[in-house]
């Protein structure tokens, strides 16, 4: 059975867990909990950049990032799935990139702030990071998703913005929340369609 390497705060590992719920391939997968911060995890054996999320096949191929993942899971369920065919498609992939990259200047903010001492973090670089987050949000707000319903599955741009949204929570109190009202209420009916949403809701900081 393939091992997931995760842990329950990354916001990209959320992203394959909730692929796998949506396409019914949760009970086919292992998910192991792993501390990318330990030099003797194995994660740094199994993917040489020593991120997560990474999944070890049981053929010892070890596939990542989270959106190489995604992509496989999609072709194991029959494709067409969570990665729509034709026109959409690229749609979908677009919107996961977007929700992908402001999810890395978030995690970016986090670790200035967690490794660095007070006396050597980096003012402008915290801000440069803070505005890639608040463009991407803004341009979220102003152009939302479209919106998840209870009989449809949710696309990989999709299931990426409310992982994306979730972190924002989860790191910053939710912040985004009082200028975004939108993508609040979009947030809500993705929760209310998606129960993985919900079970792979990380332990609050």
């Amino acid at each position: 059975m393939p091992i997931l390497r995760s842990s329950p705060p990354s916001p990209f590992g959320r992203k394959v867990k909730i692929a796998a719920a949506v396409l019914g391939l949760s009970d086919r997968i292992t998910v192991e909990m792993t501390d990318t911060k330990d030099p003797h995890d194995t994660i740094r054996q199994q993917n040489p950049l020593g991120k997560i999320p990474a999944l070890v096949l049981d053929d010892g191929r070890v596939l990542f990032d989270s959106s190489v993942i995604v992509d496989y899971l999609d072709h194991l369920a029959g494709g067409g799935k969570i990665i729509p065919a034709g026109p959409a498609r690229h749609d979908a992939l677009r919107l996961q990139a977007l929700a992908d990259g402001i999810m890395d200047a978030a995690l970016l903010q986090v670790y200035e702030t967690r490794f660095r001492p007070e006396d050597k973090r980096h003012p402008e670089w915290l801000a440069y990071q803070a505005d890639k987050v608040a463009r991407g949000l803004a341009s979220l707000e102003a152009d939302l998703p479209a919106p998840v319903t209870p009989d449809a599955t949710p696309n990989v741009g999709q299931i990426a913005v409310a992982c994306m949204l979730g972190y924002l929570d989860l790191r910053f109190d939710g912040a985004w929340r009082a200028s975004h009202p939108k993508l609040v209420d979009w947030l809500a009916a993705f929760e209310t369609a998606v129960p993985a949403f919900d079970t792979t809701r990380p332990p609050a900081a």
